[in-house]
C-alpha cells in the first residue's frame, strides 16, 4: 500500500521522475475525441479518450503498446476526418523524425520516410500530407501524395521554413508561411503562396529586420492572422490579402502573439506575456474590445494548432500550468467562462501542496540592465542555503510560472533556486531578445553570474555552497561560468551543452547552422569570436568541479561536445570521478522526457550536487 507523501523533505528523486504526465493532446477535427501521449504505463504511450469523459482515465483507450517514441519529440495530429493519427518515430532521441501512421487497432506503419528530419504541419481532405524537412539541405515545405507514395518540394530557401500552426487556406488551395530572403539575419517575413508553391509573394507586415509570423487563416481565407515585433514588443494583427493591409490589434504596452481564429472567425484568441507569465485573450473584432481568460496566473496556452483545439466554435481546449501546479487540460467555454477538466494532472502519492511556487524578483546586471528572475526557496533548506542557478535553453525562450519537474527536484533536495531570463531571452521585446545577436557568450553570462551574486548578498544563501545547472544552451551556460566567470561558483552541472563552437557549426543541422550564424557571424570571417566564445577556449580556468551528463544522440549538441571537454579537462590532469564527474547516457538524445532516463538523470545530478556541495 503506498504511503501519501506531504512533505519535501519525503520527495525523492524516483518518485518525481515518475509523476505521470501527458504531451501534444489533439482535439480530433469534430471536437468528440482527444488523443494524446501519456506514460502511466511507465512509457509513453499513444491514448485516446472521448472529450465528454476524459477526466475519468479508466475510459482512455490506448492505441500504441511500445512501438512509439519513449520521448516524443514531434507532435500527434489526425488527418482532416479525424480517423488516422500520426505520429513521429525517430531512434532513441537522434530526432532524425519519420511520420507514422498509428491504426485504431495499434499498427504503426511508416508514412513519410527521409534521411532527415520531418515534421508533419498539416493534412489535406485528399490525403495529403504537408511537412517541413532538412532532408534537402535546408528545413523547406514539401508535400506527400500518398496515393502515389512521392514528396513534392514546394519551397526552396535558403534559410529555414517557419510553417505556422495552420498552413494550409480553408479551401486547400494556399499556403501560408514564414522565411527570411533578407540579408538582416534577425530578419523573418510572411508568405502566401499557391498550394504547389508557385505563385508565391511576401507580406507586407513589418519592417525588415523584425519577425513576422503567420498563424492562422480565417474562415474566409481572405484574411491571416498573424504577429511581428516591429514595435519591439510583439503585436498581433489581422492581414487582408486583397489589401495588403493590417489592422493591429495590440496596443503595444505587453507583449503578445497570436493563437487561433475563433471557429466564427468574429475574434481571435492571443498570449499575452508579463513577468514571466502567459495568459490567454480575447479580442472582438467587431467592438475592438479585448478580455483577458479567468484562468490561474500561470501559462495558460492553446492545447495545439487552432484546427485541432476547438471542441465546438466557443469551447477550446487550454493547457494550464503553474510554476507549482502541474499540467492540465481544460476545455474554457468562452461564452461563460466556465471550465471542465479533460486530462487532469497526476500527482500520484504526492501531495500537491509539497510543490513550491516561485516568486517572481529583479536585480541588476553589471551594467545595471534589470534582469527579470524566478526564485524558488526551498521550505527544507539549511540557514544559510545552497544555491542553484538553473540557466534556461534557448536561448531565446524564457523561464516560465510553469512546473518544471527537474527545478521541484532541486527544491525538494534542500537548495534554493534562481532561474534568470538573461538577455537573449523572450518576453521582453525585440530589443532585449536580440540584445545577444553578435554577443553569444558575453553579456548574457555576465547576467547569470550576477544572479549568483545578487543571491549571496539578498537572499540567505551561503555564498559558498553556489552551484551553476543547466541544459542545451543552460549547459554551454554551466561551461561558460566556470571557464569564463569561476568566481562565485563551487561547482556545475553542463546537461547537453556545447563546448566548441567551431565544431559545433561543423556538426550541426542546416538550420542550427543558420542560428549559429545569425549569433555569432560567418564561422569564417568570425573564427576568433567563435572561439573565444568556447568555454573549451578556456578550459584552464576551471577551478570547481563539475558534473557533465550528455544523451550519445543528441544531434543539435553533438556528444563530441562533451568528449573535446572531458579530453580537456585530463589533458589538465583531472580524472574521473575524483576531479569531475561524466556520464554519457545511452538510448538518449537532447533530454528526456521518458520515466527511466528522468530518473537517471536525477539520480546522477543529485548526487553530484550532495557530494560537492
Amino acid at each position: 500500500m503506498s504511503t501519501q507523501i506531504d512533505s519535501a523533505d519525503e520527495l525523492d528523486p524516483e518518485t518525481l521522475a515518475r509523476l505521470p504526465s501527458f504531451v501534444t493532446p489533439r482535439i480530433s477535427p469534430d471536437g468528440s475525441e482527444v488523443a494524446f501521449f501519456h506514460d502511466r504505463s511507465g512509457r509513453m504511450e499513444v491514448y485516446v479518450a472521448s472529450t465528454a469523459d476524459a477526466s475519468d482515465p479508466s475510459t482512455w483507450t490506448r492505441l500504441s503498446d511500445g512501438n512509439v517514441p519513449r520521448n516524443p519529440r514531434g507532435a500527434l495530429h489526425y488527418d482532416t476526418d479525424g480517423e488516422e493519427i500520426f505520429f513521429h518515430r525517430d531512434e532513441d532521441g537522434d530526432e532524425q523524425n519519420d511520420v507514422y501512421r498509428l491504426d485504431r487497432d495499434g499498427t504503426a506503419t511508416p508514412v513519410i520516410e527521409t534521411d532527415g528530419q520531418s515534421f508533419l504541419v498539416d493534412t489535406a481532405s485528399d490525403g495529403t500530407l504537408v511537412y517541413v524537412s532538412d532532408h534537402g539541405e535546408q528545413l523547406n515545405l514539401y508535400a506527400f501524395d500518398r496515393e502515389a507514395g512521392e514528396s513534392t518540394r514546394l519551397t526552396t530557401f535558403e534559410q529555414p521554413v517557419r510553417p505556422g500552426p495552420s498552413t494550409l487556406s480553408p479551401d486547400e488551395e494556399r499556403i501560408a508561411f514564414a522565411c527570411n530572403e533578407s540579408e538582416n539575419l534577425q530578419n523573418r517575413d510572411v508568405y502566401v503562396a499557391a498550394r504547389d508553391g508557385s505563385d508565391r509573394r511576401r507580406l507586407d507586415v513589418g519592417e525588415d529586420g523584425a519577425e513576422a509570423s503567420a498563424v492562422d487563416w480565417f474562415p474566409d481565407g481572405e484574411r491571416l492572422l498573424v504577429d511581428d515585433n516591429s514595435t519591439d514588443r510583439s503585436r498581433v494583427g489581422v492581414y487582408d490579402l486583397d489589401a495588403d493591409t493590417v489592422e493591429w490589434l495590440s496596443d503595444g504596452t505587453t507583449e503578445e502573439t497570436a493563437d487561433a481564429v475563433l471557429p466564427g472567425g468574429d475574434a481571435v484568441l492571443v498570449t499575452r506575456t508579463r513577468r514571466a507569465a502567459e495568459v490567454p485573450v480575447v479580442y472582438d473584432l467587431a467592438g475592438g474590445e479585448s478580455r483577458e481568460l479567468d484562468v490561474s496566473e500561470g501559462v495558460v496556452s492553446l492545447a495545439a494548432s487552432p484546427a485541432e483545439s476547438f471542441l465546438d466554435e466557443t469551447t477550446v481546449a487550454l493547457q494550464v500550468t503553474t510554476g507549482d501546479s502541474r499540467s492540465e487540460l481544460v476545455a474554457y467555454d468562452l461564452t461563460s467562462d466556465e471550465t471542465r477538466t479533460l486530462l487532469p494532472a497526476d500527482y500520484g502519492d504526492v501531495d500537491p501542496d509539497v510543490f513550491v511556487a516561485p516568486e517572481y524578483v529583479r536585480y541588476e546586471s553589471e551594467d545595471g540592465t534589470e534582469i527579470g528572475a524566478l526564485l524558488y526557496e526551498s521550505p527544507t533548506a539549511e540557514s544559510p542555503a545552497p544555491a542553484v542557478v538553473k540557466v534556461h535553453g534557448g536561448p531565446s525562450v524564457q523561464a516560465q510560472h510553469s512546473f518544471d519537474v527537474y527545478t521541484q527536484f532541486l527544491v525538494s533536495q534542500g537548495y534554493t533556486v534562481l532561474e534568470p531570463n538573461y538577455r537573449g531571452s523572450t518576453g521582453r521585446g525585440r530589443e532585449f531578445k536580440n540584445a545577444i545577436d553578435g554577443d553569444w557568450g558575453g553579456m548574457e553570462q555576465v547576467d547569470v553570474r550576477c544572479g549568483a551574486e545578487w543571491l549571496a548578498a539578498e537572499r540567505d544563501v551561503d555564498p559558498d555552497r553556489r552551484a551553476v545547472l543547466g541544459a542545451s544552451y543552460g549547459g554551454y551556460s554551466a561551461y561558460c561560468q566556470l571557464t569564463m566567470h569561476p568566481e562565485p561558483w563551487a561547482a556545475g552541472v553542463a546537461w547537453i551543452g556545447m563546448t566548441d563552437l567551431l565544431q559545433l557549426y561543423e556538426d550541426s543541422m542546416p538550420h542550427f547552422k543558420s542560428a549559429l550564424e545569425r549569433y555569432l557571424g560567418d564561422p569564417e570571417e568570425n573564427e576568433a569570436l567563435y572561439r573565444e566564445r568556447s568555454p573549451i577556449t578556456h578550459v584552464e580556468n576551471v577551478e570547481a568541479p563539475i558534473g557533465i551528463l550528455h544523451g550519445v544522440n543528441d544531434p543539435r549538441c553533438p556528444i563530441s561536445q562533451a568528449r573535446l571537454f572531458r579530453d580537456a579537462l585530463e589533458d589538465r590532469g583531472w580524472s574521473a570521478p575524483e576531479d569531475f564527474a561524466y556520464h554519457e547516457l545511452g538510448e538518449e538524445g537532447h533530454g528526456s522526457a521518458d520515466q527511466d532516463q528522468k530518473a537517471r538523470a536525477f539520480e546522477l545530478i543529485a548526487e553530484f550536487l550532495d557530494d560537492r556541495l
